[in-house]
């Protein structure tokens, strides 16, 4: 089954023409900037603000394209992942006509922006263990369907969703299909990155705000063909990652090894974490994680959480979210924070 990318793009997208900013007409090196109409006086600040950042990222794409590599002109950079999630909406989504198929239980924003956008929601619930019901969701595609939405790891479940069923998806839907892989670098999985060449229908995205450690900053990553990537770049505004985010994440992009410490360490706590939660009479199961976080079906709660804050920890109570009944996800802490857990939790009285 051949995917035609006009096929899905809404038709004022195909002719919109995007805000041309002074950064996107010059493009080089100059040391007289008059025509951003700037304060060519500098910032209060002793770091030079005062001009208006790459609109395309490209130090920072540089970056990240010799970490993951994938092509520059293959990569997005958004205000977070949300940013990207919200441009896929906007571009490909005519509102009140067309709708997606999300897979819950499953992250919030997927349906939150389709409701912004007034795109209709078709949800096609995961198997009781947390994985994709195919013949479901072959079902729910109908012409108007233009996006499918995965997130794997899966969040709230932790686990990563089956590869081979994924690659079935992207093989037969005539739509785009969006791996949301923001908890990729605790998997066991590998990324679907390397999966760009061969699925012209793949956005893959990614985040800096998770294993980076830079989720003040609002550095989401998409991953795509070059001709998914130039949409999103025509969609977006023209500055839409500040200076100083360019700047910290270009820092922490070099310091790779840091962060590669930080994986190692976040998975073995992980585990250590679950062997002290299955102690606990009040834990009824413990799912697969391949995230920094854990779901933990529990016996109370909305008990064990209240009693939690009582205590100035804050966990997060899934309980009401389909499949996740008295269920708490827990993410990953330091050492100390998480001993702090536990022993609180071993006074706990159901």
């Amino acid at each position: 089954m051949e995917f035609n990318l006009n096929n899905i793009l809404r038709e004022n997208i195909k002719n919109l023409v995007p805000y041309s900013s002074a950064r996107d007409e010059f493009k080089g090196e100059a040391s007289v900037f008059l025509d951003a109409n700037e304060n060519s006086f500098g910032s209060p600040i002793p770091t030079p603000f005062n001009r208006y950042p790459d609109p395309l990222q490209f130090a920072v794409k540089k970056r990240i394209s010799e970490i993951k590599g994938v092509p520059p002109q293959n990569i997005f950079l958004g205000n977070g992942s949300d940013e990207a999630i919200d441009i896929l909406f906007r571009a490909f989504c005519r509102p009140g006509i067309d709708n997606i198929i999300t897979v819950p239980p499953t992250y919030g924003m997927y349906e939150v922006s389709a409701n912004i956008n007034d795109v209709a929601i078709k949800k096609v619930p995961l198997t009781t263990d947390y994985q994709l019901n195919l013949e479901e969701i072959a079902a729910a595609i109908d012409d108007n369907t233009k996006l499918i939405f995965i997130c794997s790891p899966n969040n709230p479940t932790a686990n990563s969703i089956d590869r081979e069923d994924i690659e079935s998806i992207l093989a037969n839907f005539n739509g785009l299909v969006i791996i949301d892989e923001a908890y990729i670098n605790y998997s066991r999985q590998k990324t679907f990155i390397q999966e760009l060449t061969e699925y012209s229908n793949l956005v893959v995205l990614q985040t800096l705000s998770k294993a980076w450690g830079l989720a003040g900053l609002r550095v989401g990553m998409a991953f795509a063909s070059e001709e998914i990537i130039e949409v999103f770049n025509r969609v977006k505004p023209p500055y839409n990652i500040n200076q100083a985010s360019q700047q910290l994440a270009l820092e922490a992009l070099n310091n790779i090894e840091q962060v590669n410490a930080w994986i190692r360490e976040t998975i073995q706590e992980r585990e250590k974490l679950v062997d002290s939660l299955s102690a606990l009479p009040f834990i009824v199961k413990i799912f697969p994680s391949d995230a920094n976080f854990i779901l933990a079906k529990t016996t109370d709660a909305k008990g064990i959480y209240n009693y939690l804050v009582e205590r100035g920890i804050i966990v997060r109570d899934r309980s009401k979210i389909e499949l996740c009944e008295s269920s708490l996800r827990i993410t990953v802490g330091t050492p100390a924070e998480n001993e702090i857990l536990i022993q609180n939790l071993k006074n706990f009285k159901s």
